[in-house]
């Protein structure tokens, strides 16, 4: 048990540091290059999740992210990429249904993360970052001392006040450290919402789990499992919070 921490542990600081060193460039192309490395272990992991067998989704999802790098406007392209998919089933009518799953997560979520960078900078990355991983926090903390209230059954250990406290968490942290251009009631609200919509990430990727029968999605991160299990909430997260901005700035 302390052996397996201890491994959680380093592995989570060394996460932490790699981002850090990341946002510290603040390079495109390496985001770029990083988000697509993530992306294409996660669409393995989630070809185990939805038991996908065909291995099209990965030259598709690569063309896909390839073309992210150019167009200006990313999350456009996973509406060509589903007419592509549509086309090719009325067309065929043998098309595997299976592979519009993976589009829709985590390539579509991967695409709004990038998105968030190019459109608003790295330091909205960092806000993120700062949201998710306070109501991770928040929840697991409250929820041990306080819970008793089940929040749903997809995930037993989570808690009604744990997910308060966790949301409480990331709104004050994510008031403290949100991007200048917004105003502080802008940032109560995004930080509570984008914070909310990390808890569902996080039960999404859970039920994924549950109806695999697997544990964990992935094992490349000792401790921690798969690159979903560690970016569920932000993939549901960022996709919030580029809306969110959007409509604010």
């Amino acid at each position: 048990m302390l052996e397996g921490s201890t491994t959680r542990i380093k592995t989570g600081i060394i996460l932490i540091l790699a981002m850090l060193v990341l946002g510290y460039i603040d390079s495109y192309f390496l985001f770029w290059l990083v988000f697509g490395v993530m992306l294409m272990i996660s669409i393995s992991e989630s070809k185990k999740l939805y038991d996908l067998k065909s291995d099209s989704i990965y030259v598709y999802t690569a063309l896909l992210w390839f073309a992210a790098f150019f167009y200006p406007m990313p999350v456009d392209l996973i509406f060509i990429v589903a007419i592509g998919y549509a086309s090719q089933l009325a067309y065929k009518r043998s098309l595997n249904k299976k592979l519009f799953l993976p589009l829709l997560y985590p390539t579509a979520s991967f695409l709004f993360l990038l998105a968030l960078y190019s459109e608003f900078g790295v330091m909205t990355l960092l806000w993120l970052l700062v949201i998710v991983a306070s109501t991770d926090i928040g929840a697991y903390f409250v929820g041990r001392t306080f819970g008793k209230t089940k929040f749903c059954e997809t995930s037993p250990n989570k808690t009604v006040e744990g997910v308060i406290g966790g949301v409480v968490f990331a709104v004050v942290l994510g008031t403290i450290l949100a991007i200048n251009e917004i105003n502080i009631i802008e940032a109560i609200l995004i930080s509570a919402i984008v914070s909310f919509a990390s808890v569902f990430g996080d039960l999404f990727e859970s039920y994924l789990k549950r109806e695999a029968g697997v544990k964990d999605s992935g094992s490349i991160l000792p401790g921690h499992g798969g690159i979903l299990d560690r970016t569920d909430g932000y993939l549901f997260g960022a996709i919030v919070m580029l809306v969110l901005l959007r409509i604010v700035i």
